[in-house]
């Protein structure tokens, strides 16, 4: 196993390196740009793991394999430390797990049985990781609840005040995230639950907002047109305007590192999904991934910390 891993950090490295002298005799914007900027789920036999890859998809590397279903990936904002779920007791107990970009040091943070535990997310710091907890209540209704926890996985308490799903942060410190189903809305509030904000009011499903990496637009699904499509709209939820138009449901959007593009995932004809990339217009549709879902950005890659990492085990 530390052969495997070590195999697949020195590929990543090989390929920072090729493509950091591909782009050095180019414009600045191209030198500069991050080849690892997506981490998602990918789907292998009948396993899903964590891969990272470029935004075009040409390269690609596994970077965790903790469970049979793992997923829900999302970096730390220092880029050495990646929180995502892992799936146990036959899929029936979801959980919160944290490892190294590299896929060390993993570590099961909760771990309630019968629980779904979903969708991390960091705070601005690194300090607070937010995630969704959905379970079946004791009168039979279905939970939908807000929980927050330390990066090492202590203190985990209940937003009380909010019930929903698909929360991160905001960099003014506030949330975002939708608001239980029947129908679900997308809303900001304070990290409390107070002072909510309702950005969507309709009689349709709301869900998975993202936020664009200047703060300024929402990317975030809906099906108020009779199909569970991509929106994108701005941080007050003004401008509200569809990006796909698809006969297939569509799930979750996310944001290429400099905010012109939208990722989301489209279900294929082999039961799982495929990435696709769009301009924020809905311009230029593209797939550029198979098998692969819940994608998430990568905007900070540190590649310092895999050297020093590759270093030490050659010692």
């Amino acid at each position: 196993m530390l052969a495997k891993k070590f195999s697949g950090i020195k590929c990543l490295l090989l390929s920072i390196s090729i493509l950091g002298l591909t782009t050095g005799c180019q414009t600045n914007k191209t030198a500069t740009s991050q080849p690892f900027s997506i981490i998602y789920g990918f789907k292998e036999a009948n396993n899903k793991s964590i891969y990272l890859s470029d935004e075009q998809g040409k390269t690609r590397i596994k970077v965790v394999d903790a469970t049979t279903n793992d997923g829900y990936p999302a970096v730390s904002p220092t880029g050495m430390k990646i929180a995502f779920y892992g799936k146990y007791d036959k899929r029936k107990t979801w959980s919160i797990h944290t490892a190294d970009i590299d896929g060390n040091n993993i570590r099961r943070l909760t771990n309630v049985k019968n629980v779904w535990d979903s969708a991390p997310a960091w705070s601005t710091d690194g300090k607070t990781i937010i995630f969704s907890r959905e379970y079946k209540g004791v009168n039979g209704d279905w939970q939908e609840e807000i929980w927050l926890m330390n990066a090492d996985g202590t203190s985990q308490r209940q937003i009380n005040a909010l019930e929903g799903r698909a929360a991160e942060f905001m960099q003014d410190g506030r949330i975002l995230f939708q608001s239980k189903a029947s129908p679900s809305q997308i809303s900001i509030a304070n990290i409390d639950g107070s002072n909510v904000i309702k950005l969507t009011n309709d009689e349709s499903n709301n869900m998975s907002p993202k936020i664009s990496p200047d703060g300024s637009q929402i990317a975030y699904l809906s099906n108020r047109d009779g199909n569970q499509e991509v929106y994108v709209m701005n941080i007050d939820g003004s401008n509200q305007k569809r990006l796909t138009r698809n006969s297939v449901v569509e799930w979750g959007p996310a944001w290429s590192t400099d905010g012109s593009k939208v990722f989301f995932s489209s279900q294929n004809v082999h039961g799982f999904y495929d990435l696709y990339k769009a301009n924020k217009d809905g311009s230029s549709i593209k797939k550029i991934l198979s098998n692969a879902s819940q994608a998430a950005t990568v905007y900070h890659l540190d590649k310092s910390y895999l050297e020093r990492l590759v270093k030490a085990r050659q010692q």
